[in-house]
């Protein structure tokens, strides 16, 4: 419905659509950083809108990195499935399909893609993202300035679980959705977010040079 109405509206709309968030793990990360954010990011709630559902790898460092990220998704549960590269890495990685890039699972699933370098891994997380929040893992500051200036989502995340995508989280109290949209709020959307402003200006006879 909701998908209906921002097709068809004639107006403005502030849209809480899908919540398809990538992790990417950049050849510069912390394996260990990488391999707790991807746990938390997937696994703390699977249900929710900020769950990261793709994993995006860069392919130099993905036989020393992947394996441990697995572990630590495995021991929770966690389904991975990834391309051909990613099942070379990890023999305990099913096959992914295409419809895996862009699906939002909201359970103990994720995907796994293998990407050259940064470059790549942008474009294909603008090309899957729902433009809800995606993240980077790395200890490279040029590249995570790239990546967060790049990416076209409503929040970028820096060495952080996408888990933390909430208006709560951010200050702003309660939320009623994350606008994936570019129009007025963008983001966490509270009441705030909501609210136009009258400009009040009062004083004893005061004019402008």
């Amino acid at each position: 419905m909701t998908e209906r109405i921002a097709r068809e509206s004639r107006i403005p709309t502030i849209q809480h659509l899908d919540g398809n968030c990538h992790t990417y793990i950049h050849s510069a990360a912390d394996v260990e950083k990488a391999a707790k954010l991807v746990q938390n990011a997937k696994l703390r709630r699977t249900g929710i809108c900020g769950a990261t559902e793709s994993l995006v790898i860069d392919e130099d460092v993905m036989d020393d990195m992947l394996p441990r990220i697995v572990d630590a998704l495995d021991e929770k549960g966690c389904e991975v499935r990834g391309d051909e590269r990613a099942q070379k890495a990890d023999a305990r990685i099913k096959p992914a399909s295409p419809e895996d890039w862009g699906t939002e699972y909201l359970d103990a699933i994720i995907s796994v893609k293998t990407v050259s370098g940064l470059e790549e891994a942008i474009s294909h997380v603008n090309h899957y993202s729902s433009h809800h929040t995606d993240a980077i893992v790395t200890e490279d500051s040029v590249a995570a300035s790239r990546y967060t200036q790049a990416i076209d989502s409503a929040i970028v995340m820096v060495n952080t679980s996408t888990q933390f995508a909430d208006g709560g989280e951010f200050g702003m109290g309660a939320e009623i959705g994350i606008s994936t949209g570019r129009l007025h709020a963008r983001g966490p959307v509270g009441a705030d977010q909501l609210t136009t402003y009258k400009y009040v200006v009062s004083s004893d006879g005061s004019t402008r040079a």
